[in-house]
């Protein structure tokens, strides 16, 4: 397989271990493994204490499949795979895809959800988001037009990196009903779900929903834990995991011990972790819209309704590359442009769960100030 450069992972690998702030993160401030080892129970503190690095079972542990089916309605352990998030991306691509296949995707997006697809000799159609005037904003009739006899695959991403947005229920069950009518297969990138501002507006999972429906979720983002390279692929189709199942025997075949019994501890303490975490997103994207309010004529802020990240926008006479080079130079502050997203809108994208945001924040609003912007 031919394939292109991840444009956001190689711009990552150029700064993200150098630079004394990121302002872009995605995940949220990562947990120590003191911080975690101290929210074990009895049970799992003797699994960690007795570990022995050996083989896991490649579907995943069974405690930890355990764990996982309990954040859903409906799914069982048995309709889990578990592996690192990336790789379940390219396993779940190239089991459901064929040369020639017909894709939709939303985008901006994490390339690997497209970038697969395209590189298998698929044709990508990309459903875009757009500024609205509270937000960002999904055209559902511009799905229903590109639904071709040939298309196989959508592909969601919600709540949205980078911009943050999240459908209304009313909108997920119209995608859905698409889908169902055109016999479609839905991806649905969940890695930000359980970071919902308000409790009331989390959706269901798609695989919670729909027949056909396969969700992509993990420890990364709202579990503040993207070390330990833990996610999982849920479904009701058994056939579908199974052939998922089978591929990963040719990738990591399976999960790293420790990592495991570390997500089972997580899993078990996630009111505690995400209340910690979606405490910090609150605080930190309330500083960003108070930056935004102070510098109105530089950046327009695009509020997310949930996740870790938002995509707010510079003026248009401010190129966006321009911008983050020149805070990056001056305060060693890293900052995603929205073009690593093959995003053309001067968008650059902000990470809200870091807890350096804020002190982050302050070196680019002297960066503006000293720069006269």
């Amino acid at each position: 397989m031919q394939i292109r450069d991840f444009k956001l992972e190689r711009y990552f690998a150029a700064y993200e271990f150098s630079v004394r702030h990121m302002l872009s993160a995605s995940d949220c401030e990562a947990l120590s493994l003191a911080e975690l080892l101290a929210l074990a129970d009895a049970e799992t503190r003797a699994l960690w204490q007795g570990l022995k690095l050996s083989y896991t079972e490649s579907q995943g542990h069974p405690l930890l499949r355990a764990e996982v089916a309990g954040i859903y309605h409906g799914i069982t352990p048995d309709e889990l795979l578990i592996a690192a998030p990336e790789e379940l991306i390219f396993i779940a691509m190239n089991v459901l895809l064929a040369p020639g296949d017909h894709v939709i995707a939303t985008f901006p997006g994490y390339q690997s959800l497209y970038e697969i697809a395209q590189a298998a000799g698929c044709t990508v159609t990309h459903w875009p988001l757009t500024p609205g005037p509270t937000g960002w904003q999904l055209d559902l009739d511009f799905l229903a037009r590109s639904i071709t006899p040939q298309t196989k695959l959508l592909v969601i991403n919600f709540p949205h990196n980078p911009t943050g947005f999240l459908p209304t229920r009313s909108e997920l069950d119209q995608i859905i009903l698409l889908a169902r009518r055109h016999g479609l297969t839905i991806f649905s990138d969940e890695m930000y779900r359980l970071l919902e501002y308000r409790p009331a507006d989390r959706l269901p999972s798609i695989a919670e929903l729909y027949e056909r429906g396969i969700a992509l979720s993990g420890l990364s983002k709202a579990f503040a834990l993207p070390g330990l390279r833990i996610g999982w692929l849920a479904t009701h189709d058994r056939d579908l995991l199974g052939r998922c199942l089978a591929f990963h025997d040719y990738t990591t075949l399976c999960a790293s011990a420790p990592g495991e019994i570390l997500g089972i501890i997580a899993l078990r303490a996630k009111a505690h972790i995400l209340a910690r975490n979606l405490a910090l997103i609150r605080d930190n994207a309330a500083a960003f819209a108070t930056f935004c309010a102070r510098h109105s004529s530089l950046v327009r802020w695009l509020p997310p309704r949930a996740g870790s990240v938002a995509f707010p926008q510079l003026r248009a006479d401010l190129p966006v590359a321009q911008f983050v080079e020149a805070v990056l130079a001056r305060k060693s502050v890293m900052i995603l442009p929205g073009d690593v997203f093959e995003h053309t809108g001067n968008h650059f994208r902000v990470g809200l769960g870091r807890a350096d945001f804020q002190q982050a924040l302050g070196e680019v609003e002297r960066c503006v100030e000293e720069s006269g912007w």
